[in-house]
């Protein structure tokens, strides 16, 4: 059984160099996703990622004792606030986000039904009463590949939002990063994040 890479399969979408910004129109995909407020690492945000994690990986191994193999997706934020200052003064406590892992086509609304009581036997996480199936349609968005510690992504995200400006475009939607890199392995000078940006 052939193990199937979505990270290639889709890499128009998950592998973004970091030399120029991509213009790219990101269809409906589903998601599990937990939605919640307060900075990354905190309580609410780790209870979030127990969930998902679990979730996503039980979902593999069902999937594959029916015949499909394929690799569990980067965790991906979308991040947003009420006040866009709470971003520039760094107020973490106010930050909005939804984190996610994008499901293939062959994971079902059953599937997730059947894994979410499996998780809840085996851990019952805090948070596995807030994880959501759904699809999620991010339409035409900008993205590069930002290289580094999270703290000096500013100038990536400004090159991204100058772009889409540049191209008479308005940005739209919600700041969204995908997580390449394991950072408790890799050194924070080495972490590869997408960042992507939507626009109308």
């Amino acid at each position: 059984m052939a193990k199937i890479d979505y990270k290639k399969e889709l890499k128009h979408l998950y592998g973004p160099n970091a030399r120029q910004v991509q213009f790219v129109d990101v269809p409906a995909m589903n998601y599990l996703s937990v939605d919640g407020v307060g900075e990354p690492g905190g309580k609410a945000y780790t209870a979030a990622l127990a969930s998902l994690y679990p979730l996503a990986y039980t979902l593999r191994f069902a999937l594959r004792d029916e015949g499909v193999d394929y690799g569990v997706m980067p965790l991906e934020g979308l991040w947003w606030s009420d006040d866009y200052t709470d971003f520039t003064e760094n107020r973490r406590e106010n930050w909005r986000w939804t984190m996610m892992i994008m499901q293939p086509d062959c994971v079902t609304g059953a599937h997730v039904e059947v894994a979410i009581d499996t998780v809840r036997a085996k851990k019952n996480p805090a948070a596995l009463d807030l994880v959501r199936f759904d699809a999620f349609e991010e339409g035409p968005s900008a993205q590069i590949l930002h290289i580094g510690p999270f703290t000096e992504e500013g100038p990536t995200i400004q090159k991204v939002h100058a772009a889409i400006e540049a191209d008479g475009h308005t940005l739209a939607g919600k700041h969204h990063e995908i997580y390449l890199s394991d950072i408790r392995r890799a050194a924070p000078e080495k972490w590869r994040t997408v960042i992507r940006q939507p626009y109308s």
